[in-house]
């Protein structure tokens, strides 16, 4: 696949079960060695739209291409060139890293199985603890053998769904560090995440809710087109200030950090008329800072429960 070729290209995707519409109308393209952050709160469509793209559903309605193969008619292809990381570790865990590793490359029928699994085992700092069981690995280490193997088969994509819940942050920063490796090799990653730290670490994100895909870009714009107004502030009884500016008109979010509050509100002439009253206080002291990925989010968690109400 030639580099800036849309690796994942699709449009107007919609899923059902039953009467309820869980993924309605998205369009996305994501390129070749790229890494896609798809975020939005739990049930949003997120796993939905993952199996689909892999070839584990079928779209309603629809159109598209995973890795050139329409997404309708030739789930078998794509289903053998993605490499797709589930919520839950689904391996055995009464077999060793390497016999799970050995397995997986007996499903794909993978050439030279050995030599493959050797591979796998030293891109992932397993080999040392090959012979050990599945099911007595940390989280981290079980995180790894998941990555291996989904990478087993040399896909060129890996869709992961949450793939570091639950983990320490050092196994997560590993995790992240490996990912913009393979994407440096040229392979395309599309991965669901809660973590905001993660998210900044994409290089385009999506953001889903209802099934809806509500805001797409970098992060930069994301955060830009959201056009959200934070303020922070410093002073006594932060606790009861908090309680007291949620009630004003134009306050959408009022977040502590530390020992500051963030205070943000989609019109910056409205929340400022709100915030007069404290901010003539000699007790507080205020300043605007920018707007963060998180408070984006929450905001646009807020815009999809009322539209969908």
């Amino acid at each position: 696949m030639p580099p800036g070729t849309h690796v994942i290209d699709v449009s107007g995707i919609t899923k059902r079960f039953g009467d309820k519409t869980v993924v309605n109308g998205i369009d996305l393209q994501v390129d070749r060695g790229e890494i896609f952050g798809f975020l939005g709160p739990n049930g949003s469509g997120k796993t939905t739209f993952i199996r689909m793209l892999c070839g584990l559903l079928t779209p309603e309605s629809g159109s598209g291409t995973c890795l050139d193969y329409n997404v309708l008619t030739e789930q078998r292809q794509i289903r053998t060139h993605v490499g797709y990381m589930t919520q839950k570790f689904s391996y055995y865990e009464d077999l060793s890293i390497r016999e799970n590793l050995d397995f997986i490359a007996r499903v794909y029928a993978v050439p030279d199985r050995r030599r493959a699994v050797d591979e796998a085992l030293d891109r992932l700092g397993l080999a040392g603890r090959s012979h050990q069981l599945a099911g007595q690995l940390s989280g981290g280490w079980k995180q790894r053998l998941a990555l291996a193997a989904c990478l087993i088969h040399s896909p060129q994509l890996l869709l992961l769904d949450e793939p570091t819940a639950g983990v320490d942050p050092k196994a997560r920063r590993e995790f992240w560090g490996e990912l913009h490796r393979l994407a440096a090799e040229g392979m395309t990653v599309l991965i669901t995440t809660h973590y905001m730290d993660e998210a900044e670490r994409c290089h385009r994100l999506a953001y889903i809710a209802n099934g809806t895909l509500l805001a797409m870009g970098t992060v930069g714009e994301v955060i830009g087109s959201a056009g959200l107004t934070t303020w922070e502030v410093t002073g006594p009884g932060l606790v009861q200030l908090a309680d007291s500016l949620r009630k004003c008109d134009g306050v959408e979010q009022v977040v502590a950090f530390g020992n500051t509050l963030h205070v943000t509100g989609r019109d910056a002439d409205r929340i400022q008329a709100a915030l007069q009253p404290w901010r003539t206080n000699p007790s507080y002291l205020w300043r605007s800072i920018p707007s963060g990925l998180e408070d984006v989010f929450i905001s646009l968690m807020g815009r999809s429960s009322d539209t969908f109400k």
